[in-house]
């Protein structure tokens, strides 16, 4: 959530930083709405003051024996009271349309950020490694799992729908190893905390981190008002919501193997062979919380981190930086990691990497004490990860690693996770 002080103090700024991101001007209706909402506060100020006044005049009415004065001065109070419980009430309703307002408001670019509509405007950063060569046509991930016989998507249909997959044997484990892999990485050797956090949340967790209330389609819900997370950022993130930490703690880095669950309420039509786009899938994320002189470099870091994955498992990858309308409502920053997949001949997202500095925590009340401060808090900043896609690193390993025959070379980083196996072969 923006800072309304800022939006008043900087109404083009915002204005200008919505139409990089193809969205339409707001700054004109807010103000008025937070004007009304200054002159109603004004009002009510006065009528509490004329409350107040008028109630030490019915004790000094009272004091000189004037009675008369006294019952009139307490039908004004009587009045007043009506007057300020009316007033109180329409400040609470002006409140939650400004609240509603800025809280449906994107967070503002960086400078550095390019200015495009859509993937195509976004900017090649880095590649990393060369893409493999083959002697034979590479197939696609799930032409290779039907064919070794362990990946089932018409079982997982029948129970399911579309969407979801069976992973059997072999290929599960290697799904695991993955995960496990990737989990050890930022545990280990990159500094994170593991977490272990719940998949299921309240409608204050993804108000925090920007799922609601704009994207509550791209979600789903249980029928006891929890929503299934849409990634662990939203558990990770939210476990410094309401807190006031101290400089000394910062940065704050944790990591989670968990599901995701997702509608894929807007891409009908897109992936849908396969298990690019499912409904449930396993991440390993990567969260950070800092303070906003390290932010941009800690997501430097952070993409770093991302990256060693794909470096350890030899798969050629690209770089992206986000245009501003590619990139997510709360990213001011955000690097895009496309591992290349040689059955669809292209690059596909694995990893996103994004800053989002005081946005998520202004929704979330997260705040720190700078060193040598008493009193004086600041907004913590936070960023968030995926260090990486369990599933689309499987693809990617299975597309890059596929052997002419339809078997899949274990990448040598997997074995240990694999109980020393070294190649998955056709079932049967």
């Amino acid at each position: 959530m923006l800072d309304i002080k800022w939006i008043r103090e900087n109404p083009e700024a915002l204005d200008a930083a919505l139409r990089k991101r193809d969205a339409e001007p707001v700054s004109a209706e807010l103000l008025q709405l937070d004007e009304s909402r200054r002159a109603h506060l004004r009002t009510l100020q006065e009528l509490q003051g004329r409350r107040n006044d008028a109630s030490r005049e019915i004790g000094k009415a009272k004091a000189s024996g004037d009675e008369q004065r006294a019952k009139a001065v307490m039908q004004e109070v009587a009045e007043l009271k009506g007057a300020i419980q009316e007033g109180e009430e329409t400040e609470r309703r002006i409140d939650a349309s400004l609240n509603d307002l800025v809280s449906r408001i994107a967070n503002v670019p960086l400078d550095d950020v390019p200015v495009g509509k859509d993937e195509s405007d976004n900017l090649e950063v880095r590649k990393v490694g060369s893409k493999p060569s083959f002697d034979f046509s590479p197939k696609e991930h799930f032409e290779l799992g039907e064919n070794l016989g362990l990946m089932d998507f018409e079982a997982a249909a029948r129970m399911s729908g579309s969407r979801f997959t069976v992973l059997r044997g072999k290929l599960a484990r290697l799904e695991r190893a993955l995960g496990q892999f990737m989990l050890d990485l930022a545990t280990e050797e990159f500094g994170y905390t593991e977490v272990s956090p719940p998949l299921l949340v309240r409608d204050d967790a993804l108000f925090g981190t920007g799922q609601l209330p704009k994207f509550s389609e791209d979600l789903f819900n249980t029928n006891d008002g929890r929503w299934l997370i849409p990634t662990a950022e939203v558990a990770l993130t939210n476990l410094v919501r309401d807190q006031i930490l101290d400089e000394a703690e910062l940065p704050i880095r944790v990591s989670a193997l968990t599901p995701s669950f997702r509608s894929e309420a807007g891409s009908a039509g897109r992936d849908t062979k396969g298990m690019l786009r499912q409904h449930q899938f396993y991440k390993t994320e990567l969260v950070s919380v800092t303070t906003a002189e390290t932010s941009e470099q800690e997501l430097e870091r952070m993409t770093g981190c991302a990256e060693e994955v794909l470096k350890r498992l030899g798969l050629h990858y690209r770089v992206m930086m986000l245009c501003t309308g590619d990139m997510g409502f709360s990213s001011r920053k955000t690097y895009d990691i496309e591992v290349w997949l040689p059955g669809q001949n292209t690059y596909r997202e694995i990893s996103s990497c994004s800053v989002c500095g005081d946005f998520q925590a202004r929704r979330m009340q997260a705040r720190y004490r700078p060193a040598g401060e008493k009193q004086a808090t600041r907004f913590v900043h936070t960023l968030n990860g995926s260090g990486t896609a369990v599933g689309r690193a499987l693809i990617a390993v299975m597309e890059n690693y596929q052997q002419s025959d339809g078997s899949v070379v274990i990448p040598e980083a997997l074995r240990a996770y694999m109980h020393g196996v070294e190649r998955i072969d056709r079932v049967g």
